[in-house]
């Protein structure tokens, strides 16, 4: 998102373009992508939109789309409009977006119906079933979120909606929990770092997202001289010695109840900031997937994770690689 309201050197960018009357996908193809960037249609085949790199880029690209078509494109960039004032064309983005929250609005209220409908000693499956669909809202949320350039009234009274839906629903579930069982609270020994320096860190074979990011954990905030290496599963109970074991069943640093291995050593040396915490979220949703969060940005996580797994055969080098997309993620938070 650019801002919230518009800067007194706010610049525009005015998209405008004309191609061939057949076949008609063509036109609807260019219109579908300005609408996906979020932009306003000014008037026939003019739209507009708040000025930024990333924007300037993309017109750049669509132009060349249109010309591909047998069209003509192009774009501009201008500090102002004559006849628009930038409260006014700020009013027409904030207007589309609360045409779009609209939507998510309807079925949120449906969905807030049946969580007030549900009865007593019928819930389990009908609770999985609205928090899926809580959870696909939420998707469709936060895509609107990315063009709602100027934070417009909507946006708030969803998230708001939602807010006490998830409250709703997690109320249900807890009670559903302490009826059928006793939730038992897991405790993770603390460990002092001063006990684990320039140690060798040993896990299996073909690293991917938990010990990816542990590794980065460990080497960052834990053991800045630690050295990882590799181990087959059948020579797992053979590993002795000053070699300290991560997500390997049946050792410390695993998982430990519903946690996973990066959260595991998290909470044991006491490592703590908002910046970890949405880390931990990512990795937890990516290697547990028990829907306990919903990051959309997970998945394009995971897909550079997948890119690294698929194009590098060596484990040590693989390793670095999700280490070294651990550590942009980090930067990129804090």
């Amino acid at each position: 998102m650019l801002q919230k309201t518009a800067k007194k050197d706010q610049k525009w960018l005015l998209f405008f373009y004309s191609v061939p009357s057949k076949p008609v996908n063509n036109r609807i193809k260019i219109w579908r992508r300005l609408t996906k960037l979020g932009a306003v249609q000014l008037k026939g085949a003019l739209y507009i939109l708040p000025y930024s790199e990333e924007y300037h880029e993309l017109c750049q690209w669509l132009t060349t789309e249109v010309s591909a078509m047998g069209g003509e494109g192009d774009f501009i960039i201008t500090d102002k409009l004559e006849m628009l004032k930038n409260s006014e064309i700020i009013s027409l983005f904030n207007k589309q977006r609360d045409d779009n929250y609209r939507n998510i609005e309807k079925g949120l209220n449906e969905l807030e119906t049946k969580v007030n409908s549900i009865k007593k000693g019928s819930k389990g499956k009908n609770i999985r079933r609205l928090n899926d669909q809580l959870n696909s809202h939420i998707k469709n949320f936060e895509d609107i979120k990315k063009i709602d350039f100027f934070s417009s009234k909507m946006r708030h009274e969803i998230a708001s909606k939602i807010h006490s839906l998830k409250t709703e629903l997690k109320k249900i579930t807890l009670t559903d929990i302490k009826k059928g069982a006793i939730a038992q609270k897991i405790l993770i020994p603390h460990k002092r770092h001063e006990d684990y320096q320039g140690r060798t860190w040993v896990t299996r074979k073909k690293p991917f997202v938990d010990r990816m990011a542990s590794a980065w954990l460990i080497k960052k905030f834990i053991d800045k001289k630690a050295v990882f290496e590799f181990v087959d599963k059948e020579k797992i109970k053979g590993t002795r010695g000053k070699l300290i074991l991560f997500d390997i069943p049946g050792n410390a640093f695993t998982h430990i109840g519903d946690k996973c291995t990066f959260e595991v050593l998290k909470e044991a040396f006491k490592l703590k900031s908002r910046a970890l915490n949405e880390i931990a979220k990512i990795v937890h949703q990516l290697d547990i997937k028990d829907d306990k969060y919903n990051i959309p940005a997970a998945d394009g996580i995971e897909a550079l994770l997948f890119g690294i797994r698929k194009t590098e055969a060596d484990d040590s080098r693989a390793l670095e690689n999700g280490m070294a997309l651990f550590e942009m993620l980090y930067a990129s938070k804090i």
